[in-house]
Order: structure tokens, then C-alpha cells, then sequence
């Protein structure tokens, strides 16, 4: 949801983007086959987005997350929680980061022309994800910049650092619109949950997807994904989450 809002955003700006995704191995591949989808409907909407996959997934056995071990299980609830530190890639995005750095950098040798390296990284994130926090992508844009020769021709660009899930469908609805295309289509092709069933539905009580129900609720929308219990009840678990988790921070 939030990769795929930058990229409404930027192509509302008119920028050329040269797009970068990752297998790691992640549970949550399907997020992949969606965003094929969404290149697929904005080309034939005349919209064309160069886009390579990195496949990393030989490496993704040395990480202990719940993300990838499929023998551990993907906790439920608020991101806010503790437990949903289990979530948590070990340097997950400075290893995307490196790869992504690394090809803006030959994009520009190459066009001659500054690029800048965008991410949907948000403050939703923060609590649970240190490399998702401002003081992250500053230190380690300075050390890529000290590491590497013409690193003035590449800016990291965060629209979303101090936003939040919220902020982020607001902006994408203005910037489909300005597209003109339709928001279903570009959400239904998405995927936030972390542990989609093998129908690909959303599961509707993981962190992301939490954080997902609440701000399409937040903004008077029906999510177009599917959820495996369907949206009302997905709303409903994610809603008495939101209470349980605010009436705890008040005792």
C-alpha cells in the first residue's frame, strides 16, 4: 500500500520512475504478483513504469523473523505492541536501501541527470521498525554518500516520513485522481497483510493489516482487497484492537 502510493504520487508529479522490489523470502510474496498487476493496468492506461525484481531469497534462512520462518507465527494485533517486534527483518531495509542506493546512483551516470532515491517508509512504522525512522535514512545517506564518488547526484526522497497510513491514502486519492485511474483497481492490487491465505484474502488481524483497515475506515472507504472473514468483520477485530489498545495507554 505504501510502495504502491508513492508511486501514484510520483507519477502524478510526472517523474520517470525506475522501480526496485525485493524477494527475500518473505511470507508475503504475494505482494509481488500484485504489484506485476498494477504495472500491468498503468501500462494499459498509458502509464509505463521500468521495474526490476531483485531476488534475494537465497539469503532470506539467515534472518530470524516471522516474516520468513515459516515455522514461526506472524503475531496478531496493534504494531505498537511488544510482541510485534517479531516482525522485524535484522536490516532489512539497509540491505534494500544498498541495492536501491546502488542503482539510482547508475541510473544517473547513466541519464547524466540527478535521481532520487524514494521510499514509502511512514511514522506508522517507527515504534516497531528503527530502520523506518528519520535519523536511519539520514545517517545512512551519509555514509552511502561518503562511500561512493558523484553521490551529489542522488537525493533520498521520504514524502510519507512524518505521515501515516492515513496521510498516505489522501495523498494517493489525489494523485489517482489527477491519473485518472481508479482507486479500487490500483488497491485491489495490492497486498499490506503478512500473512495472506492461499487464495491470496488478507488475513485481517496482523499489524499491517490493522494499520491498513483502519485508515481506509479513517477515510470513509471500503478496502477493495479481500479479507478471508470479509471486510466487515475484518473492520470489527480491528476496530475493538484500536479500543483494547487505547484503553490500555490510559491505565
Amino acid at each position: 500500500m505504501d510502495s504502491t502510493s508513492l508511486l501514484m504520487h510520483l507519477l502524478s508529479r510526472d517523474c520517470k520512475v525506475f522501480g526496485i522490489s525485493f524477494d527475500y523470502g518473505q511470507k508475503h510474496v504475494l505482494e509481488l504478483q500484485r504489484l506485476n498487476d498494477n504495472l500491468h493496468y498503468l501500462k494499459d492506461c498509458g502509464y509505463e513504469v521500468e521495474h526490476h525484481k531483485v531476488d534475494i531469497s537465497s539469503i532470506g534462512s539467515l534472518f530470524h523473523s516471522a516474516l520468513i520462518n515459516p515455522e514461526w507465527e506472524v503475531p496478531e494485533g496493534f504494531y505498537e505492541h511488544d510482541n510485534m517486534k517479531a516482525t522485524v527483518v535484522p536490516n532489512r531495509n539497509a540491505i534494500f536501501g544498498s541495492i536501491a542506493y546502488g542503482y539510482a546512483l547508475s541510473v544517473a551516470g547513466r541519464l547524466k541527470t540527478k535521481t532520487y532515491l524514494s521510499l514509502g517508509v511512514h511514522s506508522g512504522d517507527h515504534a516497531i521498525y528503527p530502520d523506518c525512522r528519520p535519523e536511519f535514512y539520514s545517517e545512512i545517506h551519509s555514509a552511502f554518500a561518503k562511500g561512493n564518488w558523484d553521490s551529489d547526484q542522488v537525493e533520498i526522497y521520504l514524502p510519507y516520513i512524518a505521515g501515516d497510513k492515513v496521510t498516505i491514502l489522501q495523498d494517493a486519492e489525489v494523485a489517482i485522481e489527477k491519473l485518472n485511474l481508479d482507486f479500487d483497481t490500483v488497491f485491489r492490487n495490492t497486498n499490506t497483510s503478512y500473512e495472506p491465505d492461499e487464495q491470496g484474502r488478507a488475513n485481517g488481524k496482523t499489524g499491517s493489516d490493522i494499520e491498513r483497515i483502519l485508515a481506509f475506515h479513517a477515510i470513509g472507504k471500503v478496502d477493495p482487497v479481500q479479507y478471508a472473514a470479509g471486510w466487515e468483520s475484518a473492520l470489527k477485530t480491528a476496530l475493538e484492537w484500536e479500543s483494547e489498545f487505547k484503553s490500555s495507554n490510559r491505565t
